[in-house]
């Protein structure tokens, strides 16, 4: 990498404060030159860090971080945060990456507050530091980074409801418009927020003027003289502020400028063209499950396909959402809104599909307990992302839905192993108005089924035996069916042929296939891709509890995990074949 003396430099934002703006200017440059190279070669969000050099320079040039607390909403858009307060190695050496995680992190620098990973929190997050510090009696600034994308989320008014009304002390919002979430804005309120720009900040509508706050308008967010100028117009202020800046996603790299929504995250790219080093061409199952729905969509116009935010949680760039037409619905960042929405619509004749992934799933809990499983609304639920082959920041790994989704009554969750057993899956969930349903989308490669597949889900809880055998019997779940074949095999060659067993359902056990293994098998194992803690397994253990059959559970320790190493995690929770040989070999005798 070429060195850029001032960002080599850097090791706290106090080496900034002195600096005149022409110097300012040329850092941000450098910045955004480094960021860029960085990138290129390890990947992770490039066009909204690319948008917010300037502020972000800007806000530790006037305001006195730590002593000043400053929460980013998401976190990713922390990259120059992170190389000004003295984590540029993170970023200077490819190797050094994964050390550090892709958001805040208090762990790493006492100029992080919080891990946040989710959006539309760092208003409320604020609104707690500025209430302790009042009763505190303490004077520092306290200032919520928060996005226009992120203003979608319902939080995030909740927050400003509250700062507005109850605070009376200073509580400063940068309020980062980039006319953008990942794709477009969708929302009422964008509307003003057209209105606020198109009179430079002078429009009578003003909706954070009627939530109680005062109101700074910035131009150009890009211009960091006009940045400076307006946070030294807010430090130390009384009373609860939004400083609106209009900035540039992207800004500075011409291909993510021109191509905002698909360089928003990045893997490794070539600087020149902004193509992707390593893609890969081979079958997906999110284009597959895309192209199958808009097939249904094109077929049947009561099937819509709805997301919170995430395109590319389907790979539904703009093309295929134009194709898709009024059937499909970006309700923003409102994922409790999409569940609700989406009982609504199932209640109306509609087929309603909601697609995110298994981290945000976490926000709805309550909605599918409530809106989909009391009233037994038949809404198809896809679960992407659900896997340890996922993911791996600790704000958005997704192992941790089996416990939570398959323990609600009522709902019916189903682990396909294959491209044909998925999309049956949804076929028959979308024919079906008994049950809400989730579908956990595989994470582990597509795969050609081997046997035949069920087109009818409707008896609930049967699992299929793909292979009879004796002794042992290898309930493998989901994505970990192929690890289960693979163990199955060895279990053949060293001991006698096992029993293979696809559960397909997470929600329920077999009780007549349980029961009648007990006649020829002493050693269940079961495999699944999340927690064990509540998990499936555990399920298939109480059920033999008073029997004499051993059960193994095989899946991941109930644990936070960021920016982890796949094949260490397997090692660890011993979910490799010939540790799980090594288990088999303790406790069988032949």
């Amino acid at each position: 990498m070429k060195k850029i003396s001032q960002v080599y430099d850097i090791e706290s934002p106090n080496q900034i404060k002195d600096m005149s703006i022409d110097e300012l200017t040329q850092l941000c440059q450098d910045i955004r030159s480094f960021l860029i190279e960085s990138i290129s070669k390890t990947g992770g969000h490039l066009s909204s860090n690319l948008g917010i050099v300037e502020v972000t320079v800007a806000m530790h040039y006037v305001f006195d971080s730590p002593k000043d607390k400053m929460i980013f909403d998401v976190g990713h858009q922390c990259y120059t945060h992170k190389i000004l307060t003295g984590r540029k190695e993170g970023f200077i050496y490819p190797e050094k990456y994964r050390e550090f995680n892709g958001y805040t992190n208090p762990l790493e620098s006492e100029h992080d507050l919080f891990r946040v990973g989710h959006t539309a929190t760092s208003i409320s997050l604020a609104c707690g530091l500025a209430k302790a510090r009042d009763l505190n009696g303490g004077k520092e600034n306290i200032i919520a980074f928060i996005g226009d994308g992120s203003l979608s989320g319902g939080e995030a008014f909740e927050g400003l409801d509250y700062a507005g009304s109850d605070l009376n002390s200073n509580f400063i919002i940068v309020f980062n418009d980039n006319q953008m979430s990942i794709a477009e804005d969708h929302g009422g309120i964008y509307k003003n927020l057209y209105e606020l720009r198109k009179s430079h900040g002078k429009s009578e509508n003003n909706l954070f003027k009627a939530f109680g706050y005062e109101y700074v308008f910035v131009e150009d967010g890009n211009d960091i003289q006009q940045l400076i100028e307006a946070f030294k117009s807010v430090k130390n202020i009384d009373r609860p502020v939004v400083v609106h800046i209009c900035t540039t996603k992207g800004k500075g790299y011409k291909y993510s400028e021109e191509h905002k929504e698909s360089t928003h995250w990045v893997r490794p790219f070539e600087i020149s063209s902004g193509q992707e080093k390593n893609p890969f061409n081979g079958e997906r199952y999110d284009r597959i499950v895309r192209d199958y729905l808009i097939k249904k969509m094109k077929n049947d116009s009561k099937v819509v396909t709805m997301i919170a935010a995430v395109p590319d949680s389907l790979s539904f760039s703009e093309k295929y959402r134009r194709e898709a037409g009024k059937q499909f619905i970006d309700v923003g960042i409102c994922e409790e809104h999409a569940i609700s929405m989406a009982a609504g619509l199932a209640k109306n004749g509609c087929k309603p599909v909601f697609v995110t992934m298994s981290t945000f799933y976490q926000r709805t809990y309550d909605q599918i307990s409530q809106e989909l499983c009391i009233n037994k609304s038949p809404v198809t639920m896809i679960v992407v992302n659900a896997s340890v082959y996922a993911a791996n920041d600790v704000t958005h790994i997704g192992i941790f839905d089996i416990p939570m989704m398959s323990n609600i009554p009522e709902l019916v969750y189903l682990a396909p192993t294959n491209k044909q057993e998925y999309l049956a899956m949804i076929d028959w969930s979308l024919n079906q108005n008994l049950y809400p349903v989730a579908i956990r989308a595989p994470r582990n490669g597509v795969f050609e089924s081997e046997y035949a597949v069920k087109s009818n889900y409707d008896d609930l809880n049967k699992y299929i035996v793909t292979q009879e055998g004796s002794y042992i019997a290898v309930l493998a779940l989901g994505d970990f069916y192929q690890l289960g074949e693979k163990l199955c095999g060895e279990i053949a060659e060293k001991f006698n042929l096992p029993t293979l067993i696809n559960p397909m359902y997470i929600t329920g056990v077999d009780t007549e296939l349980l029961n009648d293994l007990k006649k020829n098998h002493k050693l269940i194992i079961t495999l699944e891709d999340g927690i064990l803690d509540g998990g499936f397994g555990e399920k298939i253990a109480r059920f033999y509890g008073a029997d004499d059959v051993k059960v193994l559970n095989y899946g991941l320790k109930k644990e936070f995990l960021d920016r982890y190493n796949v094949n260490e995690v397997m090692e660890k929770n011993r979910l490799r074949v010939d540790l799980i040989l090594e288990d088999i070999e303790r406790i069988i005798k032949y």
